[in-house]
């Protein structure tokens, strides 16, 4: 058994019998909804029927990461039990949460000289954030030191594939990402804005696309483009989704029809309360190995 734990914040949006199934740690992010607080704990405080059903009524919400007291309220107890700490975090692109991180490392590292703690900046989001720790567990079970997950998680972030789209415009409109007039009219004409993570991690829309049928068509082509292997790829696929699994469904039908050789079916995941609070509902999200991310 590996002397470290993995970790990461519970906005990799996998599922809680997953982390558990594969011994990987989480964190919890807190959002508002209306005037009150919850826990990021994969839907165990409030549904995602819930959470997202008052959303669609107007309910506003607003969310807030990890603080430096928490992570040492989280990290310490693993390094008393003798533990040392591989975290991954949601990625810089979006939130600061990689500061927090960093500032409880330090200060546990003078408390505990002998543990060893390291912080990844994962540079990605939701259930890709959540391939990336589903794939450093496996290095970690085939026996692979803290150190050598540590170099992996940095050396291949960033062929991780983050492509969305959306098939409701108002919660982007509501977050800053595009303008009113932007969202009324892609509304009207049922724009479905095409987007990826860049290698900062952060969020860039890539095309207008007018239809869902279409969408769904370019981001699966898009897989075939950037996967490693293009139509050969052989690693895992997941997909996420906001209260819209059929969507969901649709994607990972045609990519399973063009990608023979994947390693196993494609998993499907719930976007959750935390990456939904900015989505809202309709937000499909495809994540894959491919080459590196860029610009």
């Amino acid at each position: 058994m590996a002397n470290y734990i993995l970790s990461c914040c519970s906005t990799s949006d996998l599922n809680l019998e997953h982390y558990k199934n594969r011994d990987i740690h989480f964190i919890c992010f807190h959002f508002t909804l209306g005037d009150k607080e919850y826990p990021d704990d994969f839907y165990q405080s409030i549904s995602l029927d819930t959470f997202y059903g008052e959303m669609s009524k107007g309910v506003m919400t607003k969310t807030s990461q990890v603080t430096v007291g928490q992570f040492i309220e989280y990290f310490e107890p693993f390094l008393k039990e003798g533990k040392d700490i591989l975290h991954v975090c949601l990625s810089s692109g979006i939130t600061g949460v990689v500061n927090s991180a960093m500032i409880a490392k330090d200060t546990l590292q003078e408390k505990y000289p002998e543990r060893k703690i390291f912080i990844v900046d994962s540079l990605g989001a939701s259930s890709g954030y959540g391939l990336l720790m589903d794939t450093l567990a496996d290095k970690r079970d085939e026996g692979k030191t803290i150190e050598e997950v540590d170099k992996f998680a940095e050396e291949n972030k960033l062929n991780i594939h983050h492509w969305f789209f959306s098939t409701d415009l108002t919660y982007y409109v509501r977050g800053g990402r595009i303008t009113k007039t932007q969202g009324l009219i892609g509304n009207i004409l049922h724009l479905c804005p095409l987007m990826n993570m860049d290698n900062h991690g952060r969020l860039i829309p890539r095309k207008k696309i007018i239809g869902k049928r279409t969408v769904i068509n370019e981001i699966v082509n898009n897989m075939e483009e950037n996967a490693i292997d293009g139509i050969n790829y052989s690693g895992k696929c997941y997909i996420s989704n906001s209260m819209c699994y059929e969507d969901a469904r649709r994607v990972a039908d045609k990519v399973e029809a063009k990608f023979l050789k994947l390693n196993g079916k494609v998993e499907i995941y719930n976007v959750g309360t935390t990456i939904g609070s900015h989505t809202g509902p309709g937000t499909v999200a495809l994540f894959f190995f491919g080459k590196k991310r860029d610009n």
